[in-house]
């Protein structure tokens, strides 16, 4: 098998062991474009500085990792964490950017109607809805990345789901609160 398609776990090793710049090569080449999805949707402009740190962060906390879980998942928790850290010191940080919004929904593209209502979401919100929605991340993984119970995760995504909907004038129910 060449070093390429080695799996994650003999390439962190090598690594560790052997600091074997190949292998940390192979990985970054392999998870960067997951974490910078998630960390432009999360963080915007500053995604690149995000999956940066990310890997530094990952690079010294590498010896530590159980292997608990996959390590796609334990990246995109350093990425989400990261994350927060630029929500905290963010202009504006502690705002819930979400729900009201006078006037119906931004006319024109609807991807770009999609893509604003998922920008104005909450945080934690927005995290949940593109690990499960967009990455595909299961409920426990999510919980794993979050820090939170996988209960949790699925509220946050129901609500987000709703909020999402409402923004979009998709919900009848919603239409008159939103029409201002």
């Amino acid at each position: 098998m060449t070093a390429e398609g080695a799996p994650d776990r003999e390439l962190a090793e090598r690594f560790c062991r052997q600091r074997d710049e190949a292998a940390f090569r192979i990985l970054y080449r392999r998870h960067t474009p997951l974490l910078f999805r998630l960390a432009h949707r999360l963080a915007g402009a500053a995604a690149e500085d995000v999956v940066q740190d990310a890997w530094v962060r990952a690079a010294r906390g590498l010896p530590g990792f159980r292997w608990e879980a996959k390590l796609s998942t334990w990246l995109a928790g350093i990425v989400v964490n990261r994350c927060r850290e630029e929500w905290r010191t963010a202009p504006g940080a502690g705002a819930e950017p979400m729900p009201e919004r006078a006037g119906p929904p931004p006319t024109g593209d609807v991807r770009i109607d999609l893509e604003r209502a998922v920008a104005a979401l909450a945080p934690g919100f927005r995290a949940v809805l593109l690990l499960h929605d967009v990455e595909g991340y299961s409920h426990e993984e999510i919980a794993e990345v979050l820090g939170v119970a996988p209960g949790t995760s699925k509220s946050q995504l129901s609500r987000a789901r709703r909020a999402v909907r409402a923004w979009l004038g998709g919900e009848e129910g919603d239409r008159g609160r939103h029409a201002g």
